[in-house]
């Protein structure tokens, strides 16, 4: 009987477990500067961390391989096709899909919970940034609204494995703007989506190079291209013909 209530209590564990432990999925591309800190900053229980790899040329891959994560090679260089990738590899039920220049809350394993909790099946952070030069400010407090153009990766998003299967993942289709067709498909069939009102810190390196003005036009017309339907290689060469920013990698 002994040996019977044991087995029991690790069956109940290992549910518990995989039920409310959370995969975090961070695709990269040459983020040795970055990933290391993306990674600790998950250091806790119930918490997996899994690096996707693009092909980077620096050393992220040890980097990562340091830090603790799990860190899987992709054969294709694109965000949709790693987290597809990372989401196959991930043990527990609900995934959490951050970029490597992200700052999450403290208390990211509460809210996810939290949320899921109050029957929500996915859902992401507002944005903060690092500092804020210029105009960047408005950036920081559209994103308060659950509109479509206020979205993005940079902001994380959470979904339970179920949905995001019931979804077929990420459209590997879209090489940009990846994260706002999920989102999009997930509003379409109104799947419970939470806009938690706290801050992701994003990083700034985007407008180092680039005006902050050069930032929005090229977002806004990344975003008026995805929403006529142009492809992805498309918007693609307008992204990268309008900004200065890692043209080798993603955009």
């Amino acid at each position: 009987m002994k040996t019977i209530g044991c087995v029991l209590i690790i069956i109940h564990f290992v549910t518990f477990s995989i039920m409310n432990g959370i995969s975090v999925i961070i695709p990269v591309v040459d983020e040795q500067e970055f990933i290391g800190s993306a990674i600790l900053q998950f250091s806790r229980d119930l918490v997996e961390v899994i690096v996707v790899d693009g092909g980077s040329k620096d050393h992220t891959i040890q980097v990562g391989k340091n830090a603790g994560a799990i860190v899987i090679e992709c054969p294709i260089r694109s965000r949709a096709a790693q987290m597809n990738l990372g989401a196959r590899n991930a043990k527990y039920e609900i995934l959490f899909f951050v970029h490597a220049d992200v700052k999450v809350p403290t208390t990211f394993y509460e809210d996810i919970q939290n949320s899921i909790t109050k029957g929500n099946a996915c859902g992401c952070y507002r944005s903060g940034f690092e500092n804020y030069p210029g105009l960047m400010r408005i950036n920081s407090f559209m994103t308060r609204f659950n509109l479509l153009t206020f979205r993005g990766g940079d902001q994380t998003l959470f979904i339970t494995k179920n949905i995001f299967e019931k979804l077929n993942g990420f459209d590997e289709y879209f090489t940009i703007m990846e994260d706002y067709n999920i989102i999009k498909r997930i509003w379409n069939v109104n799947i419970p989506f939470e806009l938690i009102q706290k801050d992701v810190i994003i990083s700034t390196r985007k407008y180092q190079n680039n005006s902050w003005l050069r930032v929005q036009i090229a977002n806004g017309m990344a975003m008026f291209l995805f929403n006529r339907g142009k492809k992805p290689d498309e918007i693609k060469r307008s992204y990268r013909k309008l900004l200065n920013y890692k043209s080798e990698n993603y955009q």
